[in-house]
């Protein structure tokens, strides 16, 4: 029987015999997941898929095998062409297999090139630095912007198409957690999910039309993301089940933040998060992300339990992963908890640091920020790093083209507001009119206001253009005299204003513990939505 766990376990055994590979391999060393088998070979590691029916995969057939070996090679180049090679066949006998050759083929594997183990994310979180997240989120977005988008004659994307992982999830934890209160708190967490798909059906929808379901990676969270040759890979990618990789955008780079979370990085999710925002503008779809972190924090709970069910894992291993399983829970509680929004803008002259200070929030606040350089070009159709070409007070730097610009951040900020994050307008809001519409809609929408003020000497402000001008890598285009219409035509703050404002300068541009304890202040009686 050549599709059944014993073919396999006797194959794998043949493999493991250097008579089974060409000359040069001459140690083979195996690891094991619940649906294949991996065989590194120092240059080269081979996947074996298991002959396995689990439902939600089929690899229970020859022909099966091979189709989802094609299918790894073709999702997988995508975004690792370097790593995935080609699919080889296995001849000969279980007993004494060949790894390619002629003669009848008995099994086939992915053959990818090897790295090392240490080159995963997940093994060195601590690692990660703000480049390599800052180089994700540029690869995610491109990916994204590329793939196949879903025929809306298709069921991906639609409601139940959505709902059945997730039930899924559920239902298979429930059987595996032994403790009553787990199980009560896993029926608040579904129910919870039953609510917010309820709500979201008509975004949903909408998604469904505007191309935001696409043919995805599917699985991507640090375990497959690698570093090798100071390049970034993702690889692994779902190619079992067409439902689970023909998702909503947003589900897919829902992973990868819930799992820097977990690992203690909500620096780095919260900056992955923006990065992505700010390449594809996608902050509508900021609604769905929690309803899909909750998702993805039970994908990593049902796998933790199965893998205590492995009979081999030490007591250590266990208490580890029983661990891993209840950090799942907290952080999927916390998803269904309600959140703390709040709108900041930024006020200050150009070249005065608004939007390197507001990055620095991110450390710190679950926060957005909407920037107007950003904004701006993208209303006018242009990517962020070019150049305009405007004159002063012309082209996208004109007065309608300005107006327009403050009420697409308006916009902005209160589709991320209504998601539940502190939105950051970074503008320069020197008109008290600009600042009084955004002060009008924290009102309207009851959540804390406050300006950070940005006052630099003139002098600092005309250095710093004149470096942000040379370095070429800002979207702002102000220069020279930019700034000389901006102080001939600056606003100041009117007392009412003072009082909402924290004030920044060159000596004190940390101002998070500040902004923190403003916000705290203000909370009792802008109660969070």
């Amino acid at each position: 029987m050549s599709d059944g766990p014993d073919f396999h376990r006797r194959l794998i055994k043949g493999l493991l015999q250097p008579a089974a590979w060409p000359a040069s391999v001459t140690e083979i060393s195996p690891i094991e997941t619940h649906i294949s088998t991996v065989l590194l070979t120092g240059d080269y590691a081979y996947k074996i898929k298991k002959p396995v029916n689990l439902g939600f995969l089929d690899f229970s057939s020859l022909a099966r095998r091979r189709h989802f070996c094609e299918e790894e090679i073709r999702l997988n180049r995508r975004l690792a062409p370097k790593i995935y090679l080609d699919v080889v066949p296995v001849t000969g006998t279980a007993e004494q297999p060949c790894m390619g050759g002629t003669g009848r083929v008995i099994e086939y594997a992915v053959r990818m090139r090897q790295f090392d183990p240490d080159a995963l994310l997940s093994n060195h979180p601590e690692l990660l630095t703000v480049e390599q997240i800052d180089q994700l989120a540029r690869i995610v977005a491109d990916f994204h912007d590329r793939i196949a988008v879903a025929d809306p004659d298709q069921p991906f994307g639609t409601a139940p198409a959505i709902f059945a992982p997730m039930e899924e999830n559920f239902a298979q934890i429930r059987k595996l957690a032994g403790r009553a209160d787990e199980r009560q708190r896993l029926a608040q967490l579904e129910r919870w999910s039953r609510e917010q798909l309820e709500s979201l059906q008509g975004l949903l929808m909408q998604r469904r039309g505007d191309g935001s379901v696409r043919e995805c990676h599917g699985d991507m969270h640090l375990g497959n993301i690698a570093v090798v040759d100071d390049e970034i890979l993702i690889f692994d990618g779902i190619e079992f089940a067409p439902g689970l990789r023909w998702i909503d955008l947003m589900s897919e780079i829902a992973f990868l933040i819930m799992d820097l979370q977990k690992r203690r990085r909500a620096d780095l999710a919260q900056r992955f998060l923006n990065g992505y925002l700010v390449i594809r503008g996608d902050y509508e779809g900021l609604r769905l992300l929690r309803f899909y972190q909750l998702y993805r924090a039970m994908v990593r709970a049902k796998v933790d339990l199965i893998r205590l069910q492995q009979p081999d894992l030490s007591p250590a291993d266990s208490e580890a992963v029983r661990a891993d399983y209840r950090a799942c829970l907290v952080l999927a509680e916390g998803y269904a908890c309600k959140t703390a929004p709040a709108l900041l803008i930024a006020h200050g002259l150009s070249g005065s640091g608004k939007s390197t200070v507001v990055m620095s929030l991110l450390d710190v606040i679950p926060a957005i920020q909407l920037r107007s350089d950003i904004e701006r070009k993208r209303l006018a159709g242009l990517a962020a790093g070019s150049d305009s070409g405007s004159g002063l007070h012309q082209g996208i730097y004109s007065p309608q083209m300005t107006e327009d610009t403050y009420r697409r951040l308006k916009r902005l900020a209160a589709i991320v507001i209504k998601a539940g994050f502190v939105a950051v307008v970074d503008a320069t809001f020197l008109k008290c009119s600009h600042r009084q519409m955004f002060y009008t809609l924290a009102r309207q929408l009851r959540v804390p206001f406050l300006i950070l003020d940005f006052q630099l000497p003139e002098a600092v402000l005309r250095q710093r253009i004149d470096r942000r001008l040379a370095e070429g890598d800002d979207p702002s285009e102000a220069h020279q005299k930019v700034l000389d219409a901006q102080l001939v035509a600056q606003e100041p703050l009117v007392a009412s204003e003072e009082r909402l404002s924290i004030r920044i300068t060159a000596e004190k541009s940390d101002c998070a513990a500040e902004v923190l304890r403003r916000l705290h202040a203000l909370a009792p009686s802008t109660p969070s939505r």
